[in-house]
Order: structure tokens, then C-alpha cells, then sequence
């Protein structure tokens, strides 16, 4: 019974590999550029650290971290609302608040610690040393991000790794060549990755 469970996991094993290697799923790298809607400006999420300048008002310009409802209260103003928006939008709503209590309000939003919301991190799951949500950047490649989680295990299975992205509600699964990407240092297997992807590394059947 337990061969014939072996067997069973191995030809399951065996055909995933061969949808895979196939070319069922296109290449992440045969995307050639992301289109403009992935590169978009900076938008805060909960977790996240800033400095708050205020101008001429020392006593209002503090530090504070973004509650998991997505608000921060600062001096004067309680429960402002920060998550989803801009650093220059959050400046200009403080200024709007704090127009009420002091003339010509003038500030400034200055990033310390970046996690940003879901939708603009790429999480990297399975068989990576460190699995863990990345914070995107502009211009991240698939190998930046497998650095920040540490690259592989010795039980993955690199070249059988999979990228899956949204794009207006249409899921695409991409092939990824990590394998070769980090243990051979082929730069054609590297690639730009966008906001919201999620890496999946699997676990060698061998």
C-alpha cells in the first residue's frame, strides 16, 4: 500500500513537471516591459513609519506608525485616515486639519520603515529560506526579491517555481527559472516583477 502511494506521488510529481516544462505556462521573462499601471507612485499602508514635519511648529512634528485600521493621530489632529494615499497627499490633508488651529500650516511626510498595503508587496511562499511579503519598488526584478527572502532551500525545486499576477480581475500564472536564475547566475532568467505578484516555490519530488 505505501509503494503504491509512493508510485502515485511520483507520477503526480512526474506530471506536473511535464505541464511545466511543456510550455503550458508562458515565461515570466517573454513579458517584455510592465505596463504603467503597475508603476505607480507610493501609497501608504498600515505598518508603516513616517516622520510628520511641520513648519515653525516643532511641538506638532512628531513620528508616528500606521495603525492597522490604516489611521494615525498626531498633535491636533486624532484619527486621520493615511492608508492607500500618498506621503504628499497625507501632507496636505495634515495641512487642511491643521489649518483649524494654525495659520499657513505647512508639512512634510518623510518615509523611515516601508511595508505598504497587500496589493503593492510581492509575497514569496514554499521552499524560500526567509517567506516573507516584499515591499515593491520600482523597477524590482525577480531576483532582488529573491534575495531580500534569502533564496532557496535545498529542498526546492527552483526551475518549477511559478510567478501569479492580477491584472484588472485576469490571473496569469508565469513560469520562473530560479534554479538557474540563482544557482547559475543566468541572467535571462531574471525579470521585472510588479506589485500584488506572488512567487510560489515548490518542493522536489527528487
Amino acid at each position: 500500500m505505501l509503494g503504491r502511494l509512493m508510485l502515485s506521488a511520483f507520477l503526480i510529481g512526474a506530471a506536473l513537471t511535464g505541464c511545466i516544462e511543456s510550455g503550458t505556462t508562458p515565461m515570466l521573462q517573454d513579458v517584455v516591459s510592465l505596463k504603467d499601471d503597475f508603476v505607480k507612485d507610493y501609497v501608504i499602508g498600515p505598518g508603516d513609519q513616517f516622520q510628520v514635519f511641520v513648519w515653525r511648529n516643532t511641538d506638532l512634528s512628531t513620528t508616528v506608525r500606521v495603525r492597522p485600521d490604516g489611521r494615525i493621530s498626531v498633535p491636533l489632529v486624532e484619527d486621520l485616515v493615511v492608508a492607500g494615499k500618498t506621503p504628499t497627499k497625507v501632507a496636505r490633508d495634515l495641512e487642511e486639519k491643521l489649518s483649524e488651529f494654525i495659520q499657513d500650516a505647512k508639512a512634510t511626510i518623510i518615509m523611515i520603515d516601508m511595508v505598504g498595503p497587500v496589493d503593492r508587496q510581492v509575497r514569496v511562499v514554499g521552499e524560500a529560506t526567509k517567506p516573507q511579503a516584499v515591499n515593491y519598488r520600482k523597477g524590482m526584478t525577480v531576483l532582488d526579491v529573491m534575495i531580500a527572502a534569502g533564496g532557496l532551500t535545498q529542498f526546492a525545486a527552483g526551475n518549477r517555481s511559478t510567478l501569479t499576477r492580477t491584472e484588472k480581475d485576469q490571473v496569469t500564472t508565469y513560469r520562473l527559472r530560479l534554479a538557474d536564475l540563482l544557482k547559475d547566475g543566468d541572467v535571462t532568467a531574471n525579470a521585472e516583477v510588479a506589485p500584488g505578484d506572488v512567487v510560489t516555490i515548490p518542493q522536489s519530488w527528487f
